[in-house]
């Protein structure tokens, strides 16, 4: 299973940063996302973690608050993480 580490700023450039290794990682089957020290993110990060989650075999994301947080601002708790996350 492939592994991404999201900083603690997952802003644009961010989003940005880490986009090629999410391509490299959707490529090559399920992908495990640790969001645990994410502070602060923006719509680019969740639009790419929306787009991990639909591709190739998906990904589970471990949330941290802040990005719990921000998935229910905008709507994206059930899209983004399992149930027992959300």
């Amino acid at each position: 299973m492939n592994s991404i580490k999201l900083p603690a700023r997952c802003d644009r450039a961010a989003a940005e940063a880490l986009f090629p290794e999410f391509v490299a990682a959707m490529g090559s089957g399920a992908t495990e996302i640790d969001g645990e020290a994410v502070t602060m993110v923006g719509q680019g990060m969740l639009q790419l973690l929306v787009s991990a989650r639909r591709s190739g075999d998906g990904a589970k994301i471990t949330p941290s608050e802040a990005l719990l947080s921000a998935a229910k601002l905008t709507g994206l708790s059930g899209e983004l993480f399992d149930e027992d996350a959300a």
